[in-house]
């Protein structure tokens, strides 16, 4: 799942689509938060754009626990694998989680529309 994503199941927001909310609390699917949301989530909290209720370093393990989400690791192969990619969307961290999810062969859980234009499944 994208930052966002993450950020708004936490929240429980309205802005999370029902087909999204599904898949993640379906126990069959394991939802994974790739470690390139955690280095989103660090970065703008530090920047102040981003209020979360505790520092992210204690916010998110615990609400990967809680939520029984699992992480995806940031290899190589994955960072290396976004120079492949069409310059359809210029956001590092989303770059990297196409990659990965086309790497992986995995659906990325996302709202954001500008994705669709990649080769991989968006679930939303």
């Amino acid at each position: 799942m994208d930052t966002n994503v993450f950020l708004w199941w936490v929240i429980d927001a309205p802005a999370l689509s029902s087909r999204a909310r599904d898949e993640i609390a379906n126990p069959g699917n394991e939802i994974l938060l790739s470690a390139a949301s955690g280095w989103e989530i660090a970065i703008k909290s530090a920047l102040g754009r981003l209020d979360l209720p505790a520092e992210p370093q204690v916010f998110v393990p615990e609400q990967l626990h809680h939520n029984n989400f699992g992480v995806l690791p940031v290899s190589l192969h994955h960072s290396l694998a976004v120079y492949s990619l069409p310059s359809h969307h210029r956001d590092p961290f989303d770059r990297l989680l196409i990659a990965q999810a086309k790497s992986e062969q995995i659906p990325l859980i996302s709202g954001d529309e500008a994705l669709a234009v990649y080769e991989v499944e968006i679930v939303w």
